[in-house]
């Protein structure tokens, strides 16, 4: 079974810590090793080295590279200019096609954390077992909500499906994108909604096929690449084609066209939470609700339901009865914000570009 893991994100709701030149995936944001680096760790022992795959934008080969010197040269897959994942996704399915076109394989993200491992490692064995019978087959991994997040993507879910070792399948019945409150709440109440992760399995001729058929201008892109991949000039060619292929979001494109006979789901609680902005990295780390969550040097007093980074160790953050703050400080920026602001950094950082502070995004 392979897996491939995409770490090509910007990640500006994490600003100041996440920035253009090293995102958030390559960032320690929880413990001592990136979100990148622990989604590698997430598949050992049950992955060898070389059957883990990275897909990220050649401006991050470096620092790919120096957080993991044991995977193969060879495994990672670097896109000359940023697009949506919809070309990613067809280009590294369309060069595992040519060599294991029926081998399971896992599309997996860094920007998350995951804390019952053992159960997320159960569901990959059951899921690849299952693809490995039925490889024209997609299995979605989804999540059993925790509360009724109007953030995250919902799966439908069907009757129950067959199984296996524990982990039980159900029909797939459709997806639904950031719902609002209302749907949110009924989705949750229902049982019948799952969290939609953005993983599953299946294998690597399914998946190019969908492009074929419901794609074909990526998928003949794609093929005009894929006839110099191994070649000397292949890097060459890949910067001056990938360009022109059409920028389109891979669920928007392909899973939400497919067959629903085509896909089952799991649903299990694996302690997944998206640490993507910092309210979310909060309620993925806290214990309980009004929990504090701090890093590095800080000192505080009553100061309640709080995040408190600091990445400097020559200075000392002190907090004074605050309440439902987000103090995140780096050597060249000390961002202060209310918890329920943080969806407006991603808006303040991008009005930084053509002025003096372009330099810190």
């Amino acid at each position: 079974m392979k897996a491939i893991i995409f770490a090509g994100g910007t990640g500006t709701r994490l600003w100041p810590l996440s920035r253009k030149k090293s995102p958030k995936q390559f960032e320690k944001i929880a413990g001592d090793k990136s979100t990148l680096q622990l989604a590698v760790d997430r598949l050992s022992p049950d992955f060898a080295l070389q059957d883990i795959y990275i897909s990220t934008n050649i401006i991050y080969k470096d620092i790919i590279k120096k957080q993991l010197p044991q995977i193969p040269a060879a495994n990672f897959f670097y896109e000359p200019e940023k697009k949506d994942v919809g070309p990613a996704i067809a280009l590294i399915m369309g060069i595992l096609s040519k060599v294991h076109p029926n081998e399971p394989v896992a599309i997996l993200w860094t920007d998350h954390l995951v804390k019952r491992i053992n159960i997320f490692r159960k569901i990959l064995k059951v899921a690849g077992k299952f693809v490995r019978k039925h490889p024209n087959k997609i299995v979605f991994i989804a999540h059993k909500p925790r509360f009724p997040s109007v953030n995250l993507g919902y799966i439908h879910l069907g009757k129950k499906n067959g199984g296996g070792n524990g982990i039980e399948f159900f029909k797939f019945e459709g997806f639904k994108y950031r719902p609002d409150e209302k749907t949110a709440n009924k989705f949750y109440n229902s049982g019948k909604y799952a969290w939609n992760l953005g993983y599953f399995v299946t294998t690597p001729h399914f998946i190019y096929d969908a492009f074929k058929r419901l794609v074909p201008n990526i998928y003949h892109n794609t093929e005009r690449i894929l006839a110099f991949y191994g070649k000397k000039n292949y890097e060459q060619e890949l910067k001056k084609l990938y360009g022109k292929i059409e920028n389109i979001n891979f669920d928007n494109a392909i899973l939400e066209n497919l067959e629903k006979e085509d896909a089952s789901v799991i649903v299990e609680d694996i302690g997944w939470s998206d640490v993507g902005a910092w309210e979310a990295l909060k309620e993925a780390l806290e214990n309980h609700p009004y929990e504090n969550v701090i890093r590095g040097k800080v000192y505080l007093e009553h100061v309640r339901d709080s995040l408190i980074y600091n990445y400097e160790d020559k200075k000392l953050i002190v907090g004074v009865d605050l309440d439902e703050n987000i103090i995140v400080n780096t050597d060249d920026v000390l961002l202060i914000a209310k918890k329920t602001s943080v969806p407006k950094i991603k808006t303040l950082v991008e009005s930084f570009e053509g002025t003096e502070h372009e330099k810190l995004t």
